[in-house]
This record gives structure tokens, C-alpha cells and sequence, in this order.
């Protein structure tokens, strides 16, 4: 009787199913694609927005402090309606430099009054004096207003601010600025808010998976075959055969 021993048998190990990048995470789903996208959209606006909220702040103060000191323009904000319609409350004008002996009628100036507070009025001039010691002064009227302003008013110096064009509704956004409730929020709220919201995008940024070597396949293993045992259990099988045989 021929044995044939052929050694120990090894079962070939099954690998382990491999994901690729495109299978869906279980309970991925198209809702969650959507949610997905809609929220990097959303975030994109938000990011968005703060950009140009930040990008026009800048060009505001750089229109109103920067600018006057170095391009020659003056602004001020229109408090009242006296020089409707052309120039309504919350317009910010603009007023350049021009020679007082260039001034006319109909020119909008804006000049300090002679009376009272000697604040500064816009208004648009009625009629050009000239003084006999060699002055210009002017009398001016709201667009708005019945009567011409009570007052004459000599331009002093060799220039006076003459309107150049207007900005309108800026002014508001100045004043709202201005005020005590407003101060605050943009002195302590708005900074506190500015780093919660880099904590929650630092803290919301997915992390990147590392491969897991622990549990890939190891085809070193399962493809290597040891022939080896097999071949000699054949050949001493062999033997006995003949040894049986020749008995």
C-alpha cells in the first residue's frame, strides 16, 4: 500500500475588500452630497461677504482720513435737507480746492457762516461782492430754502472748497458709526465674534485619513507557494513504492 504524504496544507487567506475613494461612506447618501455642497457654498458667501465688508471699510477710511490729507478734497456729511433735491441728508459732498476769484453764481461752495457757531454750510451761491479792499464776499440760499441765509459772508484766503460731485447715503453709514451702541459693538463684540469664527472653521476642517497597514493584504503571503514538502513527500513516497514492489 502507497502513502503519499503531502505535507501540510495551507488555506489561501482571502483578502480583504479594498474601498476606493469613490464608494460612498455607509449612510452617505445624496442628501448628504447636498448638504455638503450647500454648506461649502454657504460658507464660500460667508467668507465672501466678510472680504468685501472688510475690502470696502478700508476704501471708506481711506476716502475719508487718507485722502483729504494728501489728494486736496475736503467731504462733509449733509445734515439737512436745504439743498434738495440735489443734495438730500446722509449725502456725503466733495469739495475741491477753487481760487476765490473763480467764484459765480450758482457755484455750491461750502464755507464757514459769520454768525453763531461759524460751522460750515453747503450752500449754493446767490450773489459774488467784491469788497473795496479788494475781498470777495458771497451770499447764498438752500436749493430747498424760501429765503436767501441772513448773512454775507467774505471768503477769506486765496481758495475756496467748491462741490465737485456728491456721494450719496455714505454719510448715514458714517453717523450710524459714530454712535455710542455702535463704538462698542465694533470695539469689543466685533473682535470677539471675528475669532470665534477662525476657532469654528479650524475646529470644522476634516481631518485626512492615514492608511491603515494593519489591515491590508498581505500578498506576500497568500501568493508564495512552498513546494517544497510537496515534492518530498512524492519522492519518499516513491521509494516506499519500489521497496513494496521489489518485496
Amino acid at each position: 500500500m502507497t502513502v503519499i504524504d503531502r505535507g501540510p496544507q495551507s488555506t489561501p487567506s482571502t483578502p480583504a475588500p479594498v474601498r476606493t475613494g469613490s464608494s460612498p461612506e455607509p449612510g452617505e447618501g445624496p442628501g448628504g452630497f447636498e448638504g455638503s455642497l450647500i454648506g461649502r457654498v454657504v460658507r464660500r458667501l460667508v467668507n465672501l461677504t466678510g472680504t468685501l465688508v472688510v475690502i470696502g471699510a478700508v476704501l471708506v477710511f481711506l476716502f475719508l482720513a487718507v485722502g483729504p490729507r494728501f489728494m486736496g478734497y475736503q467731504t462733509a456729511t449733509m445734515l439737512t435737507g436745504s439743498m434738495a433735491p440735489e443734495i438730500v441728508p446722509g449725502d456725503v459732498v466733495v469739495t475741491t480746492e477753487q481760487p476765490v476769484a473763480d467764484v459765480q453764481v450758482g457755484d455750491v461752495i461750502s464755507y464757514h457762516i459769520p454768525v453763531e457757531d461759524h460751522r460750515v454750510e453747503t450752500h449754493r451761491v446767490v450773489e459774488v461782492i467784491a469788497n473795496p479792499d479788494g475781498t470777495i464776499a458771497v451770499r447764498t440760499k438752500g436749493d430747498a430754502n424760501d429765503a436767501v441765509d441772513p448773512w454775507v459772508a467774505t471768503l477769506d484766503g486765496d481758495f475756496v472748497y467748491e462741490q465737485a460731485f456728491v456721494v450719496p447715503v455714505i454719510g448715514d453709514a458714517i453717523r450710524a458709526l459714530r454712535t455710542p451702541i455702535v463704538n462698542t459693538i465694533l470695539v469689543y463684540e466685533a473682535p470677539a465674534v471675528l475669532v470665534l469664527g477662525v476657532l469654528i472653521k479650524i475646529w470644522s476642517r476634516p481631518t485626512t485619513p492615514h492608511a491603515d497597514t494593519d489591515g491590508g493584504t498581505d500578498t506576500s503571503s497568500t501568493s508564495h507557494v512552498d513546494a517544497g514538502p510537496a515534492a518530498g513527500a512524492s519522492d519518499a513516497g516513491g521509494s516506499d513504492a519500489a521497496v513494496a514492489g521489489r518485496q
